[in-house]
């Protein structure tokens, strides 16, 4: 029994590591579109935004029966090595996409790692199929284009009832309504994305025998789960700020009002409805939806779709890392503490990596034109530059002289 009160405590330990990625990875959730049009300053914005995470975390409990009951048969056999080793997954995948400023998802690695854990282990029979595809995958995929179909009408809408008005008292304003609409997604962030870690903890308790199956999530936890996801959004993902706020389109203030309330509606409604769903897919497709929306707005599609790739990728990604850490954690003693000590030393290396080229609140909004052009892009320039005029200028903007072609170019490639 110590072996497996030990076991379960390094299970919480490690779920709430990853809760506490969680929370600075999808802080541009919230704060990416309020921060790139200045209505609030970086620090402020990601203070507020962590101090609402933590109140979200205590306002349901529905996505966290989803993950502790709902996605893994709590009765199939999991044992507390299996959730470690979905955790170390979820974890990995979320430091590398970190550290390459996309805004992947945390639930989809979470999710990814659960299931890629739990084939290995228990097998087929360990996950429940059809709660995967209903609360899950349909949701990926449905969340985002409502999001973005609804932000692009909000934005349209916008435009067209601002027509005609001083731009720049308009503005003031709609940062004004920015504010509230981020603190609204934080909110809604705190409601569906705390509640996966809580529903990790819950199913390792029952796992244990420390609560009964199918309970609710006891009070502490929901209190831990809520402190590490506020206290990761606190110290802010300033990379995936700075590709959300920046690298998808231009923002102007009427827009990123109408993507964090079209992102906000589209969270609750989903953790209401118990649906585990990408908050950071839903506001990237907002973010999108909100460009499309704004007449002579520009989407950088390039930069989309190394987002969509990564979206892609993450549920298998996340499952391939947990699987073998699954096959090397169900050794006993040794494999857990193998599992562990490569984790550290994998995350230890991503962290050095990052700190190559930092990214904080001083330059997290710098222009991306900063940045190289994309291996496609430098490989066409060349062999074939560019004619003068091809290019479409950045709205307000005159079309860059032939002389400069290269450099309109690299900054859309790194869009």
């Amino acid at each position: 029994m110590e072996h497996i009160t030990l076991l379960i405590g390094i299970v919480i330990v490690t779920a709430l590591v990853f809760d506490f990625t969680n929370g600075f990875h999808d802080t541009a959730n919230a704060m990416a579109t309020t921060i790139s049009t200045g209505a609030l300053q970086p620090k402020i914005a990601v203070a507020m935004s962590a101090v609402l995470n933590l109140v979200g975390a205590f306002l349901s409990v529905e996505v966290a029966k989803t993950i502790s009951g709902g996605i893994i048969d709590e009765s199939a056999g999991i044992r507390p090595e299996v959730i470690f080793a979905g955790l170390v997954g979820a974890i990995v995948w979320n430091l590398l996409t970190w550290l390459a400023g996309l805004p992947s998802s945390s639930s989809h690695a979470l999710f990814g790692g659960l299931i890629g854990a739990t084939l290995v282990s228990v097998g087929t029979n360990g996950v429940h199929g059809g709660a995967v595809v209903m609360k899950v995958l349909i949701p990926a995929v449905a969340a985002p284009v409502v999001a973005g179909i609804a932000s692009m009408a909000a934005t349209r809408l916008t435009y067209r009832l601002a027509r005609g008005r001083d731009e720049q008292e308009t503005a003031k304003g709609y940062r004004a309504g920015q504010i509230a609409s981020a603190a609204l997604v934080s909110l809604a962030h705190g409601t569906n994305d705390a509640q996966k870690t809580m529903g990790v903890i819950t199913l390792a308790l029952i796992t244990g025998g420390v609560v009964a199956p199918h309970a609710d999530p006891p009070l502490w936890v929901i209190a831990s789960a809520g402190m590490a996801i506020a206290l990761g959004t606190y110290l802010g993902g300033w990379r995936i700020i700075r590709t959300m706020g920046k690298g998808i389109t231009d923002i102007q203030p009427p827009q990123g009002f109408a993507a964090q309330t079209g992102a906000a509606a589209t969270i609750l409604a989903s953790s209401h409805l118990g649906f585990a769903l990408s908050t950071t897919q839903v506001c990237s497709g907002s973010v999108m939806g909100s460009g499309l929306g704004r007449k002579g707005g520009v989407v950088r599609w390039s930069t989309a779709v190394r987002m969509v790739v990564a979206w892609c990728l993450t549920l298998p990604a996340a499952g391939l890392v947990s699987a073998g850490a699954a096959l090397l954690a169900d050794q006993g003693d040794w494999g857990v503490t193998a599992v562990a000590i490569l984790a550290l030393g994998i995350c230890g290396a991503i962290w050095a990596a990052s700190r190559r080229k930092p990214i904080d609140h001083t330059n997290v909004n710098a222009s991306e034109v900063t940045e190289p052009p994309g291996v496609v892009t430098a490989a066409l320039q060349t062999v074939t530059p560019p004619p003068a005029g091809s290019l479409t200028p950045i709205e307000g903007e005159e079309a860059a002289p032939a002389a400069s072609a290269p450099r309109a170019t690299t900054a859309t490639a790194a869009g």
